[in-house]
């Protein structure tokens, strides 16, 4: 009888609508009028089939078994989670204050070095030979200024020819102090704690005043940095705390922001966010993968149901299900149209439509209909 019914009042919508229009406006004009005319026929059709239940029993189902929850304020939080990598700023170049042949390199790619470590020592060779040289020429200009300046004593000779011996021994003396200071650099050591990242030289090899021979990398602090979209900008601040996800260890880490980039990368519009950590014990290795979870909104006091909760109507219009009680004591379920607002995977917001303490069905809403008998599982 409800089959007859209802192609009857299809057909009769359908003798009365035009023919549809082919421009783009008439064509929406013309959706428009339909989809009134299918939430027309939908509302007779479930008065119909209401009125079809009250004048049969034997059209009576028994009450479909849900369960339900009560409606309490609570705190909605929406969190984005952006990529990045483990960094390390502090790349050391270990290097010798003088030039010379490297007769030996004491540590190796990979090898964990103390700050001041002998790392390598160079060959001065030439310089000891400079020095000798230098000392014999010191004996001689020694012994002329002893004797010019015996002379002079005696008021016999000038004194120009006192004060040349005299300048030529001291600037002599002076050299050798200079040449043998440059004896106490043959050592190098490291000027950092860390790991050897890199040899630049080896031993044989010849180096030049401030030429690096490693590079050391100090993986005691580290910091992640991320890529954030710009319209981040207005949400993420410094001294904000994330959360942070290694996942090739498996692990997370509480940390603060501690540098946001003052610059917007025209090439794909993100700023950099850069979170420092401790990593005393050397787990955290630079270019690892690593997630933070940013704090996009936070709404307090509101409504928050599953999103799995939440219907929809061709029209668009979104709907729940709450639970009503007759006064026979039959509980019915209840359309509910509602109003969403942001949504995460921890739920949706409702703004408008329930209210705190009121009874909405859980499991079993998807196969309601309104009005419809329920039995709530105890």
């Amino acid at each position: 009888m409800v089959l007859i019914i209802t192609m009857s009042l299809l057909s009769c919508s359908q003798e009365k609508a035009d023919v549809m229009p082919t421009d783009t406006a008439g064509k929406k004009a013309y959706l428009k009028e339909k989809e009134k005319e299918l939430r027309s026929l939908e509302a007779e059709i479930n008065s119909l089939k209401d009125e079809i239940k009250a004048e049969d029993p034997s059209m009576t189902k028994a009450p479909k078994l849900v369960t339900v929850d009560t409606i309490e304020s609570t705190v909605f939080t929406k969190y984005s989670t952006l990529q990045g990598n483990i960094t390390s700023d502090e790349m050391i170049n270990a290097s010798s204050e003088i030039g010379g042949r490297i007769l030996d390199i004491y540590v190796q790619e990979g090898q964990p070095v103390k700050r001041g470590q002998l790392i390598a020592k160079i060959d001065l060779e030439s310089v000891n030979k400079q020095i000798e040289e230098m000392k014999t020429s010191l004996e001689l200009a020694n012994t002329l200024y002893i004797r010019q300046k015996s002379l002079w004593d005696q008021n016999i000779g000038s004194e120009v020819q006192y004060l040349q011996a005299k300048n030529s021994k001291e600037r002599i003396e002076k050299s050798i102090e200079s040449i043998s200071f440059q004896l106490s650099k043959q050592n190098v050591y490291s000027p950092s704690s860390g790991v050897v990242d890199k040899e630049f030289r080896q031993p044989g090899e010849v180096t030049s005043p401030g030429g690096p021979i490693i590079q050391i990398l100090n993986t005691n602090k580290v910091k992640v940095v991320v890529d954030a979209p710009e319209n981040y900008l207005n949400i993420i601040k410094r001294g904000d705390y994330v959360d942070i996800t290694i996942p090739a260890l498996s692990k997370d880490i509480r940390g603060r922001i501690t540098q946001i980039g003052r610059m917007i990368d025209p090439a794909n519009r993100t700023f950099k966010v850069e979170v420092n950590l401790n990593n005393s014990r050397g787990d955290l290795k630079p270019n690892l993968l690593a997630e933070m979870k940013i704090k996009e909104a936070e709404i307090n006091n509101t409504i928050v149901l599953s999103t799995d909760l939440v219907q929809e109507e061709v029209s668009g219009k979104k709907y729940v299900y709450v639970v009503s009680t007759a006064e026979d004591g039959k509980t019915f379920c209840k359309k509910r149209y509602i109003e969403t607002g942001e949504n995460s995977d921890e739920g949706i917001v409702i703004n408008y439509g329930l209210r705190w303490g009121e009874i909405i069905v859980n499991d079993g809403a998807r196969s309601l209909l309104n009005n419809e008998e329920i039995k709530i599982k105890s």
